[in-house]
């Protein structure tokens, strides 16, 4: 039984909304980020990294910054490009870009769900990345980014989402990377009724992407209730900003690897030792894995096919057949001693939405092999989340990414 509900949401005016969108925060660094408000004085980049906003070399941790990010925050209300809704809203949001097409539904979360294991995770997350979060969501009183959340499918929702999507959009634009971001607003009592009814019918709620915003989110709810024992459940902020999809309409891209070394062996030694785990095949054009248990790999401007050989996974075992999973325990730790790919300087993660050539481009720059994905799918997100395991790290990558800035979630 799932809880997600209307809010008041803080969001740009019809006219801002374009302006105000920017990409998350964690898929650029500061100097990137810099480069992009250059011209944009209502990006949200000024909100989730408001170090743009300070000279360079500030501590990207300190006071200044978080201070900074709320009064950025303030600022798109009092200056009149943000406004604040009358009453509880869900928001029908659409992406496009390319043939990728997904709908989803805006609302809040619950943070008891999360800690009762109802919202399903399959991501570990590290403490410093949650601490900056928690004093971000804290300083600014406020959740700034979506969580993106996944279901399985209930009719009315659908219902309800399809009627919403033939009326006029309150935001229709194209933004970075081509996507085109539409908005309609649930402002119906009724139909919100409806709604949050219907998600008490869906048992799981599973997060796609977003795993160190949420365990924030709920930190900063726990921290809130202690300041306030005699809280009810019903406060806002025990609620998060979060965005829920119907799990098939979403695309898992592959999450590809590059190596800094080969670990001492030379190109012969280290092609026999995958050659025991796999069958391998030089080919004379890039590998992109048409097949589960199937990968690419690149060393000394060549590329092989690697298949999996029998009876080296469980496939009754969701996490122990999973690609991501054989790679980490047959290569990257068994051949190349990297056993925390979380902390370990030697290998690096290549989003999908980069192309493979990319992988080419890293081994004749700073990386000496790659090796090429087949993509996590859903059904292999959900069942590991379902059995309460964890996926290695960097198995899953979303794309479009959801926009920051068009839906703010105050915590009071």
């Amino acid at each position: 039984m799932s809880v997600f509900r209307p809010f008041r949401a803080v969001r740009p005016k019809k006219e801002f909304a374009a302006d105000v969108a920017a990409l998350p925060y964690d898929v650029m660094n500061s100097e990137e980020a810099r480069e992009k408000v250059k011209g944009k004085p209502y990006s949200f980049i000024h909100v989730d990294k408001a170090e743009v906003d300070l000279p360079v070399g500030t501590y990207l941790y300190s006071d200044e910054v978080y201070n900074k990010a709320a009064e950025n925050l303030g600022k798109l209300v009092t200056d009149g490009i943000c406004l604040t809704e009358e009453t509880p809203c869900f928001y029908v949001y659409r992406q496009i870009m390319g043939d990728v097409c997904q709908t989803g539904l805006v609302g809040c979360a619950s943070a008891d769900d999360y800690i009762n294991d109802i919202i399903k995770k399959h991501e570990f997350t590290r403490a410093d990345k949650e601490e900056d979060r928690i004093r971000h969501v804290d300083t600014c009183d406020a959740n700034t980014g979506p969580i993106f959340l996944a279901y399985k499918g209930n009719g009315k929702i659908d219902e309800i989402i399809e009627k919403y999507k033939a009326s006029e959009p309150e935001y229709d634009f194209v933004s970075e990377g081509n996507v085109r971001n539409t908005v309609w607003v649930i402002s119906d009592k009724n139909d919100c009724e409806t709604l949050e009814n219907a998600f008490s019918d869906v048992r799981n709620l599973y997060i796609a992407d977003g795993h160190h915003r949420a365990a924030s989110a709920v930190k900063v709810a726990l921290r809130r209730r202690e300041e306030h024992p005699g809280f009810t459940g019903e406060e806002e902020f025990n609620f998060f900003l979060s965005v829920a999809f119907k799990a098939d309409e979403l695309k898992i891209m592959d999450y590809n690897r590059v190596i800094k070394d080969k670990n001492g062996l030379s190109t012969e030694e280290l092609l026999g030792k995958l050659s025991e785990i796999f069958t391998v095949e030089e080919k004379c054009e890039i590998v992109r894995p048409d097949s589960r248990h199937t990968f690419g790999f690149y060393c000394d401007k060549k590329w092989y096919k690697l298949t999996l050989k029998e009876g080296l996974c469980d496939e009754n075992d969701p996490l122990d057949s999973l690609d991501v999973s054989v790679l980490q325990k047959y290569v990257i730790s068994g051949i190349f001693g990297i056993d925390d790919p979380r902390t370990d300087k030697r290998i690096d993660f290549v989003g999908g939405i980069r192309g493979l050539k990319e992988l080419e481009r890293r081994c004749n720059e700073d990386m000496e092999v790659a090796f090429s994905m087949y993509p996590t799918s859903l059904s292999e997100l959900m069942a590991i989340a379902d059995s309460g395991r964890v996926m290695p790290p960097k198995s899953t990558w979303f794309e479009p990414k959801l926009l920051s800035g068009l839906f703010i979630h105050n915590l009071k």
